[in-house]
């Protein structure tokens, strides 16, 4: 079950690079942490 669940979280991962979600949150994260210093 446990070698299950870890196959099933890289190919979630692979397809969440596959599909460069991750520029999304980066973008999100750089807005709300400028918000909490006040620059943005």
């Amino acid at each position: 079950m446990k070698k299950l669940l870890w196959i099933i979280a890289i190919c979630l991962l692979a397809f969440g690079l596959y599909k460069q979600d991750y520029l999304s949150v980066l973008q999100k994260a750089a807005v709300i942490c400028l918000e909490c210093v006040g620059i943005g």
